[in-house]
């Protein structure tokens, strides 16, 4: 079965070609996004073959630390990233930091004490990447949402201010429509799991030989650990963040 998974130079050769297809048709199209696919290319390219030469020395010594570190430096980079979605609001890395931290580091500490998952890397890392990830995409549209709503929805809010509101009661939409839109792939990929895609996980046993019924149990735990993550991090980061929109006299930045 391994050596049916061994992908070959031929079989990356046409990956290529997909790509420069895709690409051609951004440049065709005048989309402007050629630099961002070939950055993104490139970057993927490097990024994967040193986690995966960085992967195989972690999992053949096994320690514990090793394993601890990778999980930092995945969290520590997904929180670099979501800030960047930010748009300059305040402290974004420390809020995107403790948002993505607490959701991941909660919802491994429950796998492992379920006895989903062990403490050991093969199973810790992939985990946490997808745990993280999903996290920082979901706490990347919640700033979104925010900076666009508190520029749009300025004047009301300057109304409920000036009527005696607080900060919260004068955001609370706000951050309520945050939350909703940065969960809102998560929950819509949870609706069509299984009838319009079969997820990594999921495909990924099948892929190795593990029978579908067993890999089935495997994506639903995962479809409720990225709902859990993507909604404590989101309620984190947009209840910690929604304050920075406003100045120490409680006026609008």
């Amino acid at each position: 079965m391994n050596n049916n998974l061994i992908v070959s130079p031929t079989a990356l050769a046409f990956a290529v070609v997909l790509v420069v297809i895709a690409l051609a048709i951004n440049l065709k199209e005048k989309i402007g996004l050629e630099r961002d696919m070939i950055i993104g290319v490139v970057r993927a390219i490097i990024q994967l073959t040193i986690v995966g030469y960085v992967l195989t020395y972690i999992i053949k010594f096994n320690r514990v630390w090793l394993t601890a570190l990778m999980v930092a430096i995945i969290i520590f980079n997904a929180a670099q990233n979501a800030k960047g979605r930010a748009d300059g609001i305040p402290h974004a890395f420390l809020i995107s930091l403790l948002a993505i931290a607490t959701s991941t580091l909660v919802t491994i500490a429950l796998l492992i004490f379920a006895g989903a998952v062990k403490f050991v890397p093969s199973q810790i890392v992939p985990v946490s990447g997808m745990i993280a990830s999903n996290a920082m995409v979901a706490i990347g549209l919640s700033y979104r949402s925010m900076n666009t709503s508190f520029h749009d929805q300025r004047q009301g809010v300057l109304e409920r201010l000036a009527l005696g509101a607080t900060l919260k009661q004068s955001s609370a939409h706000i951050v309520q429509m945050a939350v909703r839109t940065g969960m809102a792939p998560t929950i819509d990929s949870a609706k069509t799991v299984g009838i319009v895609s079969l997820p990594g996980m999921m495909s990924g046993l099948i892929f190795a030989g593990v029978d579908p019924t067993k890999a089935i149990m495997y994506q639903i735990m995962v479809t409720f650990m990225l709902l859990a993550a993507t909604s404590i991090g989101s309620v984190i980061a947009c209840y910690l963040a929604y304050p920075r929109f406003y100045n120490a006299d409680m006026q609008l930045r």
